[in-house]
């Protein structure tokens, strides 16, 4: 499916960035079709996480130049607003966790499509890169955005203006990812994750991200009356009446995601 698949399995739906040849770099078709999964899986009440993970030796090394460059291909304005900008948007909006799985480098696009997941966590030999600027362009797919609420304006400032390469343990270090791993163990510990996510009450996780996504835009009042709204959407919610009978039963809760 246009250098893109995907597979499910126990609640988790796992999606491969497919065209290792060329570091995953995205081309027109794969971002539509990328789209198109994503919006699958967010109807499929079946999947109660994502993954987006890479083939080979990079999970994604962003925009393929060579598309971008060619007179006969779409030009960046298009590539920015129907490639990048609706992929970010449902990252950010589709109400399920999602985990992108670092497995190697990511870089301008790449990078920022993974740093708009909910979750980011890195194999030990992963790196970041916001090499816009080393072709004399500017950071997009929310680039300007998450990252200085990541790790700070004058740190996000500078890698975006140098190009430098962040390895996965400065990524953590600095708060860019969640958590990195040995290689070796990448795979089984991202598949902890995603099962333990899966298991949980996704319907408040769904209302928590809600809640990060509309933090950016409020002031503390504000953001304490939408705290107040979706709390009682959360305790209206099935998963909330399973998870305090489990409390008080003393055993598992087992949370359906409504």
């Amino acid at each position: 499916m246009s250098n893109i698949s995907y597979s499910v399995s126990d609640g988790v739906a796992t999606i491969l960035l497919d065209r290792p040849e060329k570091y995953n770099s995205f081309i027109r078709p794969m971002a539509l079709a990328m789209q198109k999964i994503l919006d699958g899986l967010a109807a499929d009440e079946n999947v109660r996480c994502i993954v987006i993970t890479g083939n080979g030796k990079a999970f994604s090394a962003g925009q393929d130049l060579q598309e971008a460059t060619d007179p006969d291909g779409p030009p960046l304005t298009k590539i920015v607003s129907e490639h990048y900008n609706p992929l970010i948007m449902r990252l950010r909006n589709i109400p399920k966790p999602i985990i992108a799985a670092v497995n190697g480098v990511a870089a301008g696009a790449g990078a920022n499509i993974a740093l708009a997941c909910d979750i980011v966590v890195a194999t030990e030999s992963a790196s970041f890169i916001q090499a816009f600027s080393k072709i004399g362009l500017i950071p997009d797919s929310g680039g300007t955005f998450t990252l200085p609420r990541l790790i700070g304006f004058q740190r996000a400032s500078a890698l975006m203006m140098m190009g430098d390469k962040v390895t996965a343990r400065q990524a953590l270090d600095m708060g860019m990812i969640y958590k990195c791993f040995p290689d070796d163990q990448f795979t089984e510990e991202v598949r902890k994750i995603a099962l333990y996510l899966a298991t949980m009450p996704t319907y408040g996780l769904a209302l928590t991200k809600q809640a990060l996504n509309q933090s950016y835009g409020n002031n503390l009042l504000e953001q304490l009356a939408l705290e107040d709204e979706l709390q009682t959407l959360a305790g209206n919610s099935e998963d909330y009446q399973e998870g305090t009978a489990a409390f008080l039963e003393k055993r598992i809760p087992s949370f359906k995601g409504r």
